[in-house]
């Protein structure tokens, strides 16, 4: 049945620095499966896991214990930890989610199980070579548009499913200063590909993703303590992803699920992270808008290898940051084989 999941297909990847209470809400989504908890922070400080779940937790003793030297790839004090869950996971698929967000109701008051509505959007093909103005053509009650080339309708496997939020939207500091009380309201209901050559700005509090495709091209990059930039983890990990499934032929979906977003973060400790990104993006999406990857590059990993070549020949000169970014990649992979030798 299209979105039905079994336990070892699916690990639902969770950072954290608090205790874990949101997950009573998800309860009746997320019990029947596991739970990869990275407590980001003090290692010291004890998380606590509500009765019933079926988790494992790991902390930054943890990361430097399985990574030993690698360790450094993976930031401290930022959200990109949960890249460490993508890397220890051996499931298929990857379920992603904020610790601040609960489950939404649709307009006709049903509770959304986000998770099977994002295993339904990776089970579904994707099309990114031609719109359907009708959005996604799989779902049911919808199919291609008159004009549709036949040759194209079978399109190509979804490697990322990106679900949006309702109430605090995902901005970032600037926006958030002018716009203090702006909340989301509006549910649409749709899902469609993000076309072929087009980015767009990941956001990992609502994300799913089919970690046998595209999982090596996860990595959220060097943010948070110790580094020139944050907040902007999901997005250059985005970049990333989308120019690589580009490259081989996968598709990305946005829109459905919604879930609720609670917690408005601070929009002046947000400037402070974000300063640099804000002008760095400026350069940063013309250089992935161009990025050409050679045909020998067939899987994941040669891909990001690629790009990493490319981040330290192009990116190097805005700031020597990129350079370490760009090291921390080729670590990042040397990590991914070690721990999945078969490439899985």
């Amino acid at each position: 049945m299209l979105g039905s999941i079994s336990k070892g297909e699916v690990d639902i990847v969770i950072p954290t620095i608090r205790n874990l209470d949101f997950l009573e809400m998800w309860r009746p989504f997320f019990e029947a499966y596991h739970l990869i908890i990275m407590q980001d922070g003090d290692p010291s400080n004890v998380i606590k896991v509500p009765e019933g779940f079926d988790y494992d937790l790991y902390n930054r003793n943890d990361i430097n214990r399985i990574l030993g030297p690698k360790a450094h790839c993976i930031s401290f004090k930022d959200g990109s930890c949960r890249c460490f869950g993508f890397l220890v996971s051996k499931k298929k698929y990857i379920f992603t989610i904020d610790d601040d967000c609960f489950v939404a109701k649709d307009p006709s008051g049903k509770e959304i199980n986000a998770l099977q509505k994002h295993i339904e959007n990776l089970q579904t093909p994707s099309t990114p070579y031609f719109f359907n103005t009708l959005y996604d053509p799989y779902r049911e009650g919808t199919d291609f548009v008159r004009g549709y080339p036949f040759s194209l309708r079978e399109g190509v496997p979804t490697a990322v499913s990106h679900g949006l939020w309702l109430n605090v939207p995902d901005y970032d500091a600037p926006t958030q200063l002018v716009k203090p009380l702006e909340r989301n309201t509006r549910y649409v209901d749709a899902v469609m590909t993000i076309p072929k050559g087009t980015l767009f700005p990941m956001c990992a509090m609502n994300l799913a993703f089919n970690r046998e495709l595209i999982g090596p091209a996860m990595y959220f990059g060097l943010m948070g303590e110790g580094q020139p930039i944050g907040r902007y983890d999901d997005m250059w990990a985005g970049w990333c992803m989308k120019v690589v499934s580009d490259h081989l032929g996968f598709g990305v979906k946005t829109g459905l699920p919604y879930l609720w977003h609670n917690k408005a973060s601070n929009p002046f400790v947000n400037l402070k992270k974000e300063y640099k990104g804000l002008f760095w993006q400026e350069e940063l999406i013309p250089f992935f808008q161009s990025v050409s990857l050679p045909k020998d590059c067939t899987t994941a990993q040669k891909c990001y290898i690629e790009l990493s070549k490319q981040v330290k020949a192009r990116l190097g000169k805005i700031d020597e940051y990129f350079n370490k970014l760009a090291d921390a990649m080729v670590t990042w992979i040397e990590a991914w084989e070690e721990l999945n030798p078969s490439g899985a």
